[in-house]
């Protein structure tokens, strides 16, 4: 391992700004077919090529978007397309490069020890600094300020060497990023200026000049980001790109979105609570159902949390059901429930959401009702997809019959199953609804449930409600 800065040039390093350090890796990613951003869905078409195209150019950049549209999460990912390792000043507070030391302290070093001075090398991940903006936030946090300790110990207010450096200056050669911009106080945003534009900074009344070497990224809300004098016009004219950002376009990426970040809970056994398909579909479109009513108020949005936090909840219920049911003695017929979400699960996790969505004045007291009337049409439209065209015949003449099947929350699979006895037909609809016909009993039941609900929705069943702790759901004819 290259230890000083002799051997660092004997090596043949070059010396590179940390844009035209990403410049170079990003343009390696698009000749390669690399993925530059992994884990970003939906903005393949229309953010990432604006940021692309502003990375390459070298500019700072500002991401505008409503909550909830990934901005921070692809923030983050800019990390990647730095060098794995880079050298820096052993011991320095500001990660200065060997070859052109700039704080005090380096400059002293590389004097006295020349092609000695010590090298340390430093990763990706500890190149980016992120910082969300409040309110309280001040000038020392971001730039620096006196350090007393270092004055007690004897130094004089004159020296350099006192400064204790704030996070914008320990980034230097790295990514910031400045998340919800506008919350910064309009005096403590001045003191970015010389960073988006000369690239230094000056602390307190020391005449210094430290350049920095850094990409500067920020994001903001635009409800905020447009208020008259919430982020200062000099500041808004150093950016060199404002990208919008979006919610998912397509319930593809909607449904993508929701498999790759929720984050399921787990039953006895650490056995991993299943969604299936189509109940993966309910919650993408009653989503964008939710996202697109006049009812709710179009300028907070609805955030991609809102979709994760439901199917985590539908999963959690699914889980609660297992527990519950083992406890009184109701497990299905192999001995013990799997943890598989159903219909069931999909109202009562409606409550818990109704903090995440801002309706219009004129909606207030109605809301929860909203949200339930937009998860019936969203259950309602992926039947029609799912099973509009399936034969259910064999089902509804089982209800013709005088049938009546009863589910709920606290209905084990087993018990379900059972009560409908066998149902012509259902290995079909389990494979429109996604499965392969290798489940579970808690797959057959949600398919099952599933069917029942649509057709009910469909005007083809009736359904009686009972309240209490239970829940349950008579299904007949």
């Amino acid at each position: 391992m290259i230890s000083t800065v002799g051997e660092l040039r004997a090596s043949g390093h070059e010396l590179r700004g940390v844009k035209e350090e990403i410049r170079r890796n990003l343009l390696v990613c698009l000749r390669t077919g690399q993925d530059p951003f992994p884990g970003i869905i939906g903005f393949s078409e229309t953010v990432l090529p604006h940021l692309e195209r502003a990375l390459i150019a070298g500019h700072d950049i500002i991401l505008l978007g409503e909550r909830g549209q990934g901005k921070t999460r692809l923030i983050r990912t800019l990390g990647g397309l730095l060098d794995e390792w880079t050298p820096v000043v052993l011991g320095c507070e500001i990660n200065d490069h060997p070859y052109a030391p700039v704080c005090a302290r380096c400059l002293r070093l590389a004097a006295d020890l020349g092609d000695e001075l010590p090298v340390s090398w430093r990763h990706r991940d500890e190149r980016y600094g992120e910082k969300l903006a409040t309110p309280d936030t001040s000038i020392g946090d971001l730039i620096g300020d006196i350090d007393p300790v270092k004055v007690a110990e004897g130094r004089t207010l004159g020296d350099p060497e006192t400064i204790h450096y704030g996070l914008v200056p320990r980034t230097n050669r790295g990514i910031f990023s400045l998340n919800e911009l506008p919350d910064l106080a309009e005096r403590i945003q001045v003191s970015l200026l010389n960073v988006l534009e000369e690239r230094d900074i000056g602390v307190r009344g020391y005449a210094l000049r430290l350049p920095l070497d850094l990409l500067l990224v920020a994001s903001a809300n635009p409800e905020d980001y447009t208020s008259r004098g919430r982020i200062i016009t000099p500041l808004k004219d150093r950016f060199g790109a404002e990208i919008r950002t979006h919610y998912p376009l397509t319930l593809d990426d909607e449904l993508a979105l929701i498999k790759q970040e929720a984050e399921l809970p787990t039953a006895s056994g650490q056995q991993v609570a299943e969604i299936p398909e189509h109940l993966i579909e309910v919650i993408a479109r009653f989503t964008r159902l939710v996202r697109d009513s006049p009812t709710v108020d179009s300028r907070s949005g609805v955030s991609a949390r809102f979709a994760i936090a439901a199917a985590e909840s539908v999963a959690a219920s699914a889980v609660r059901r297992v527990a519950l049911t083992e406890c009184t003695g109701r497990p299905d017929s192999s001995g013990r429930e799997t943890p598989v979400a159903r219909v069931c699960d999909l109202l009562p996790v409606v409550a818990t959401l109704r903090g995440k969505v801002e309706f219009e004045v004129s909606e207030e007291g109605r809301e929860e009702d909203l949200l339930a009337a937009m998860l019936r049409r969203a259950i309602a439209d992926t039947f029609r997809t799912r099973l509009g065209s399936a034969d259910l015949s064999g089902l509804l003449t089982k209800f013709d019959e005088g049938s009546t099947v009863e589910a709920g929350e606290l209905v084990p699979a087993g018990t379900l199953l059972s009560q409908a006895g066998e149902v012509p037909g259902l290995a079909k609809i389990m494979e429109r609804l996604g499965m392969d016909g290798g489940e579970s009993f808690g797959h057959a039941a949600a398919a099952l449930e599933f069917t029942l609900e649509g057709l009910y929705l469909m005007r083809r069943l009736s359904k009686d409600t009972a309240g209490g702790p239970r829940g349950t759901s008579v299904y007949r004819m």
